[in-house]
C-alpha cells in the first residue's frame, strides 16, 4: 500500500513540477494572473507558477517593425495620392500591454493608419515631399502619446513612399521646368547687368587717359596675332566718322 501512495506521489510531481516552472527569455516577461487577479511581470530566467490556478502571458520586449498599409489621403491643397509609413515600437510596461488592451499590435497599427491619414490630410504636397522629417517627428509624437497608455512606446515613425497620379506628376515636372526656366533667365540677366556694370568702369577709366586705349588696341593685336590668322583689324574712333559726317554736311549748305 505504501509503494501505491509513494508512486502517485511520485507521478503528481512529475506532473505538477513541468506545469509549475516556466522559463522566461532576456527578451520575454511572463505577466502573471492568479484566480483572474494580477500578480506581477516574471522574468527573465525560472520562475514558478501555481498550476491549474495561475495562468500567465507571455510578453516580446523587443522592438517591432510595424508595415503601415497604404493610406488614401487628401491633402490640403486637395491632392490625392496615396502614403505608407512604417513604425517602430516595444512594450515597456509588460502588465498594461496585457491588462489595459486586447491586442497592443493590432491597436498601434489601427492607430497608426488614423494618425497617418489626419497629420497628412492637414498638410499641403509641398509640405510632404520638403519636410518629411518634420512629419515623421509629428506623427512619432501623437501615436507615442496615444498608446502609452498601453505599455508601448512607440521610437521611430517614417513615411516611406508617396504615390502620386500620372497627371499629378506629369503637371509637378512641367512646374519643376518652368521654375527652372525662370532661375535660368534671372540667372542670365544678373550675368549682363554685372557685365555691363563692368564695361561702364572700364570705358570711364580708358576715357581718363589718352594713351590707353591706344594701349588696348596693341594688347587686342597680339591676342589677334597668337590665333595664326591673316585678318587685321583696325578700329576707328567714333569722333573720326563724326568729323567725316560733319563735313559731308557743311559741303551740302555750301552747295545751297
Amino acid at each position: 500500500m505504501n509503494y501505491v501512495i509513494i508512486g502517485i506521489v511520485v507521478v503528481l510531481v512529475l506532473i505538477i513540477v513541468p506545469m509549475s516552472v516556466k522559463i522566461a527569455f532576456e527578451y520575454e516577461r511572463g505577466v502573471v494572473f492568479r484566480l483572474g487577479r494580477l500578480v506581477g511581470a516574471k522574468g527573465p530566467g525560472i520562475f514558478f507558477i501555481i498550476p491549474f490556478i495561475d495562468r500567465w502571458v507571455k510578453v516580446d520586449l523587443r522592438v517591432v517593425t510595424l508595415d503601415v498599409p497604404q493610406q488614401d489621403v487628401i491633402t490640403r491643397d486637395n491632392v490625392t495620392l496615396r502614403v505608407d509609413a512604417v513604425v517602430y515600437f516595444r512594450v515597456v510596461d509588460p502588465e498594461a500591454s496585457v491588462v489595459k488592451i486586447e491586442d497592443h499590435r493590432k491597436a498601434t497599427s489601427l492607430i497608426s493608419q488614423t494618425t497617418l491619414r489626419n497629420v497628412l490630410g492637414q498638410s499641403e504636397l509641398d509640405e510632404l515631399l520638403t519636410q518629411r522629417e518634420k512629419l515623421n517627428q509629428m506623427l512619432q509624437k501623437i501615436i507615442d502619446e496615444q498608446t502609452e497608455p498601453w505599455g508601448v512606446k512607440v521610437s521611430i515613425v517614417e513615411i516611406k513612399a508617396v504615390d502620386l497620379a500620372e497627371e499629378m506628376k506629369r503637371s509637378m515636372a512641367a512646374q519643376a521646368e518652368a521654375e527652372r526656366e525662370r532661375r535660368a533667365k534671372i540667372i542670365h540677366a544678373e550675368g549682363e547687368l554685372q557685365a555691363s556694370e563692368k564695361l561702364a568702369q572700364a570705358a570711364k577709366i580708358l576715357g581718363t587717359e589718352p594713351n590707353a586705349i591706344q594701349l588696348r588696341y596693341l594688347s587686342t593685336l597680339t591676342e589677334i596675332a597668337s590665333e595664326k590668322i591673316s585678318t587685321i583689324i583696325f578700329p576707328i574712333p567714333l569722333e573720326f566718322l563724326r568729323a567725316f559726317g560733319r563735313v559731308a554736311v557743311d559741303e551740302k549748305k555750301a552747295d545751297k
